[in-house]
């Protein structure tokens, strides 16, 4: 038993990425290249994506070329855009000419939209015809549409087939996908009719007709259609499959299940980046592509610190009078602006998922209203008891206290308001959307402090 344990489990695959990383750099630091492919030669195609993504650049060429025939392509659709696109430059155009052959069409475009015009026709010219002109195809469709995460193999067969005739084709025909689960039947023009699952082509007679086991409720997706949308698609009517036509409504590909999975999970990567302002970098991209991605955002929000040190600036003579104030306006700022993020995160994860629109946005502006009430009497009863233990004031403590209720008031409603606002514009809100409400809380909360504190304590 343990022989077999032994078998199945490659060594490789005990140890840890972090250990495997650092035994393949070893060996690349020695010379012995060979030694580095031995190690990872049996890992599975996700963990060795990992083991390449934790090299360095130059380490990583060199394991791929000392893997040689050994290397599966399949490694290439598993890895971080950033480093694929590194790998697509830095590898020989004959390389990645193989591997386009041999990688399923969605991933092979991947693979080469992001080269050079001449290395990507150099690369298209070494592929057979047909090949060629599939991935010419899907290359001419929008970015991040589903005409570019389709699969362009599939299984098309005639309503007026027999179940035996669809079980001979399958078996006889070459360029099938390795393993689908539907079939789609189409019209003479190649419009869908309808689609059969396997397991029911499997279970009917041989004679019976494929119109007669059928479905014809099926879910058309248009090339052109966001990637987002069809993940919501997907996940909204339980879809395992779905095939996408062209503006003549002509079978052109199918997307399954299991790249809706990557789409969801990008998407939601994208949402929590954006939020930090920091757009849709990676752990791999270049320190020159991460500072310029981040700049943008930090620039803008150094305007609004300074916007919100104008606002201290109007009450200094307040401030110099009662030194109090200043310890204490950090509280409502942070407090204000904790406060406006958590609204803010639920309203955009809402919008990018369909769950918040023109029909319900009322009623949740009133919840979120009403949430911040309450919250802002119960932080600002704390904070007034705190104050007036620490400085043995109850007035300090009870300006504090309506600041903060004024405060939180605001956060709630900048939280969801500008999300919303942003997405009326027909703009991202995850980006643009914290920078503005920070402003918000932090002028506000400034302003109400000091101000009731200039009226009320001097």
């Amino acid at each position: 038993m343990a022989g077999l344990e032994e078998q199945v489990t490659p060594a490789a695959e005990a140890l840890s990425v972090d250990e495997l990383v650092r035994d393949v750099t070893l060996s690349m630091q020695e010379g012995d290249s060979a030694r580095a492919a031995e190690i990872v030669k049996d890992l599975r195609t996700r963990d060795l994506a990992d083991v390449i993504e934790l090299l360095t650049p130059e380490n990583r060429i060199a394991l791929i070329q000392a893997l040689g025939p050994a290397f599966d392509f399949e490694v290439l659709s598993e890895i971080d855009e950033a480093v694929r696109d590194q790998l697509s430059e830095a590898l020989p155009n004959e390389l990645l000419a193989k591997a386009v052959t041999e990688l399923d069409t969605d991933d092979a475009a991947y693979l080469i939209e992001n080269l050079e015009d001449e290395d990507r026709e150099e690369i298209l010219a070494q592929l057979p015809r047909s090949e060629r002109a599939i991935l010419e195809r899907q290359l001419e469709f929008p970015d991040y549409s589903a005409g570019r995460l389709m699969q362009s193999d599939f299984v098309a067969v005639a309503p007026y087939w027999t179940v035996q005739q669809v079980i001979e084709h399958a078996r006889e025909t070459d360029d099938l996908p390795d393993t689908f689960s539907e079939i789609f039947v189409v019209d003479p023009a190649f419009r869908v009719l309808g689609s059969v699952d396997l397991s029911r082509v499997i279970r009917s007679k041989r004679e019976v007709l494929v119109s007669e086991i059928m479905e014809t409720d099926i879910h058309l997706v248009k090339a052109t259609d966001e990637q987002g949308e069809v993940a919501r698609q997907f996940e909204r009517y339980d879809l395992m499959a779905a095939p996408v036509v062209d503006q003549n409504n002509k079978l052109v590909g199918v997307i399954t299940v299991d790249d809706v999975v990557e789409v969801i999970q990008d998407e939601a990567d994208e949402d929590m980046l954006a939020l930090g302002g920091v757009g849709d970098e990676s752990i791999g991209d270049t320190v020159a592509s991460t500072a310029r991605s981040r700049i943008p955002w930090l620039i803008v929000n150094l305007g609004t610190a300074v916007l919100g040190s104008l606002v201290i600036q109007q009450f200094d003579a307040t401030i110099e009078q009662m030194v109090a104030l200043a310890v204490l306006m950090p509280v409502v700022a942070s407090i204000g602006g904790n406060a406006g993020t958590q609204t803010m995160t639920v309203t955009v994860r809402a919008l990018a998922t369909s769950k918040l629109g023109a029909a319900n946005a009322p009623r949740i502006i009133t919840r979120e209203t009403l949430v911040a009430l309450i919250n802002g009497v119960v932080l600002s009863t704390i904070i007034a008891g705190i104050v007036f233990l620490w400085f043995g004031s109850g007035m300090l403590g009870g300006v504090i206290a309506a600041a903060m209720v004024v405060n939180l008031l605001a956060a709630g409603l900048a939280g969801i308001l500008i999300p919303l606002a942003l997405d009326r514009l027909k703009l991202d809100p995850a980006p643009a959307s914290g920078v503005f409400v920070s402003m918000i809380t932090d002028v506000v909360g400034f302003f109400a402090f000091l101000g009731l504190a200039s009226l009320i304590l001097l």
